[in-house]
């Protein structure tokens, strides 16, 4: 569990999950054109550039990025997220969307899910920048788990996908996008790894 001094700091990170989660449900009850990723209007309504997480496309779509925000601020406080963990993801929140300006193709878009990578990455991250042992474990395993999913979804392969299951389209680079945002804010911030080198043993001089 998080020690008092981690407590703020790991409140932050719930509070972002939290507010990716509440934005979610709210959304519904506004247009969802005033509020989606468009790119033709990226530059002149940038308030998109966070909105545009909170548009989902259907209810299995609402529910699993729900389900998502409160798994990974359940992560977050598990693992006692540091405060610049929290600020790492809030910067990679608009840069993730940004990431589809690459794909002009792709008009319209919506969903927390990209920046639910970015927040898995930062917090891999996090782990990773520990000293040696399980947590950094964990943190590598999460790492690479996260690049594995990236790659299996080809996003260089076309703005959609149409994953069995799904009711909605998904957009592979939203994931993409995501992810690398999340782990260079996450460098950004200082949470980096902490590499040991080891020397031999000296040889002194006659």
């Amino acid at each position: 569990m998080p020690s008092s001094a981690e407590g703020p700091a790991t409140r932050a990170w719930i509070a972002l999950a939290g507010i990716g989660a509440a934005g979610s449900l709210l959304a519904g009850w506004l247009p969802a054109g005033a509020l989606d990723w468009q790119p033709a209007l990226a530059l002149t309504e940038p308030w998109r550039w966070v909105s545009a997480a909170f548009v989902h496309w259907s209810p299995l779509h609402l529910g699993a990025n729900l389900a998502g925000a409160a798994v990974l601020a359940v992560f977050g406080w598990a693992a006692a997220l540091p405060a610049r963990a929290a600020l790492a993801w809030a910067l990679a929140w608009p840069l993730t969307h940004g990431a589809l300006l690459m794909q002009p193709a792709l008009a319209h878009y919506g969903g927390l899910s990209g920046v639910l990578h970015a927040g898995v990455a930062v917090a891999a991250m996090a782990l990773v920048s520990q000293e040696a042992g399980r947590r950094r474990r964990i943190g590598l395993a999460v790492l690479a788990g996260l690049a594995l999913k990236v790659v299996l979804e080809r996003p260089w392969a076309g703005p959609l996908s149409y994953p069995q299951g799904w009711d909605i389209a998904v957009a592979p680079l939203a994931h993409a996008g995501g992810a690398l945002a999340g782990a260079a804010c996450a460098l950004a911030c200082g949470l980096r790894p902490r590499l040991r080198l080891r020397m031999g043993p000296r040889i002194k001089g006659p």
